[in-house]
């Protein structure tokens, strides 16, 4: 696993993601902003064992 730092596409806050490093292909999750709460698409790509892309969206549409 790997902490990455993305921004929230709903409140703008900085957060912290974690990462599984342990897969060898693109990968998509969802995670919540540890700020707001919202959830969060997260599209990454490892190689060799490091994060070579990574991409996030907003699942829903942005209110604020």
């Amino acid at each position: 696993m790997e902490e990455m730092n993305i921004q929230c596409p709903y409140c703008l806050q900085a957060i912290s993601v974690l990462v599984d490093t342990g897969v060898y292909e693109h990968t998509t999750l969802v995670d919540d902003c540890e700020v707001c709460c919202r959830p969060i698409e997260i599209s990454y790509s490892v190689n060799d064992g490091i994060v070579s892309s990574i991409s996030y969206n907003s699942i829903e549409g942005n209110e604020y």
